[in-house]
């Protein structure tokens, strides 16, 4: 495998791909191990067959130790003998045509009948090279996904949102340290990276240089703003959503180049309040929140025909329209009318965008 070569020497994206199993797991499809062993009897079965039949088509040139004609049954029990390497001898091949199918033929059979039957050893052997493939391979393809940095409440939440609006789990990639919260990302088939996200190395064994998105869903603020510099230090352009516990580390995720930051507690804190005097606006935030039924927020690109109107005249219950990477709320002068390349955050039914 060639090494992935970067500035500074002797960190893990100079390893070669083997060396990272174990570090980068790639999701496999889950296959039930009776399927499997009953897969690998029955191509067991027809290289048996297939040897009787060739056996028995060209009995004339086998001799058995009884001097009597070869039955089917004789051709049937020679290809058990000979496939499974025992060959007791009491049936030969003796003329030259039997001989040379025998090697042509038979011992090729011979060699998959056995690598049929012992085919779990084989695949733990050869598991870590496939792996080591896998993580080129992903390596080499992957653009344009989405980060994930912590498997916790906020991270698994989060994908579950990406998810229900559209995106794929093969596009998400998650980076933890816990091997817990690692194996429920691999369950739900997301590329994991085990490690410290607020190393560069880490980071960009996740592609972080190819994301188009990064969400920083760590259980400690001092993590989520070193990991949120790091990673805007190699990816100037990807979109990253922070979370953090005090409001007061707001313009620390700001400065270290956070486009947007949620304050949990604060956030959490404001629903319990306002649950005590009106319960059911909590309950039509967590359905907005939802986008899986009920309604949810959305962000589409303005339609020819509603270019120059008001956001209030369109087809949507429009909140607010972006304009160059800026919010302005429905109501303000600037968004009076709608313009050219502008984006309407609505109101849309639950479900996939």
């Amino acid at each position: 495998m060639r090494k992935r070569l970067r500035r500074r020497k002797g960190g893990l994206v100079d390893e070669p791909d083997y060396a990272l199993v174990g570090v980068v797991r790639i999701p496999e499809i889950e296959k039930s191990p009776a399927r499997a062993i009953g897969r690998r009897v029955l191509w067991a079965l027809i290289a048996l067959f297939v040897c009787s039949i060739v056996v028995y088509l060209d009995r004339d040139g086998y001799r058995d130790v009884k001097e009597s004609p070869l039955s089917y049954l004789d051709a049937l029990y020679y290809s058990a003998v000979t496939l499974s390497t025992t060959g007791y001898g009491d049936v030969t091949p003796v003329t030259e045509s039997a001989r040379l199918i025998n090697v042509v033929f038979i011992t090729p059979l011979r060699v998959l009948f056995l690598i049929v039957l012992i085919g779990t050893t084989l695949e733990v052997l050869t598991e870590r090279s496939r792996q080591a493939i896998k993580i080129q391979n992903w390596r080499n393809r992957v653009r344009n996904h989405t980060i994930v940095v912590g498997y916790g409440t906020k991270g698994r939440t989060a994908v579950d949102a990406v998810i229900a609006d559209g995106g794929k789990p093969a596009d998400i990639v998650v980076v933890d340290n816990d091997h817990g919260a690692l194996e429920a990302a691999a369950t739900h088939g997301l590329v994991t990276v085990r490690g410290d996200a607020t190393k560069s190395d880490v980071l960009r064994l996740a592609g972080v240089q190819y994301a188009s998105a990064i969400v920083i869903a760590a259980n400690r603020d001092d993590t989520a703003v070193l990991a949120t510099l790091t990673a805007r230090e190699i990816n100037p352009r990807a979109k990253i959503v922070a979370s953090i516990r005090e409001a007061e580390n707001t313009h620390l995720m700001r400065q270290s180049g956070a486009n947007s930051v949620v304050v949990s507690s604060e956030t959490a804190g404001r629903l319990l309040g306002i649950a005590t005097i009106t319960p059911s606006v909590v309950e039509v935030v967590e359905d907005l929140l939802s986008p899986e039924e009920g309604y949810a927020i959305a962000e589409r690109e303005v339609e020819p025909s509603e270019t120059g109107g008001s956001p209030a005249h369109t087809k949507d219950l429009v909140l607010g329209v972006v304009r160059e990477g800026k919010l302005y709320r429905v109501g303000e002068p600037e968004v009076e009318e709608i313009e050219v390349g502008d984006r309407l955050l609505y109101v849309r039914q639950g479900g996939p965008a």
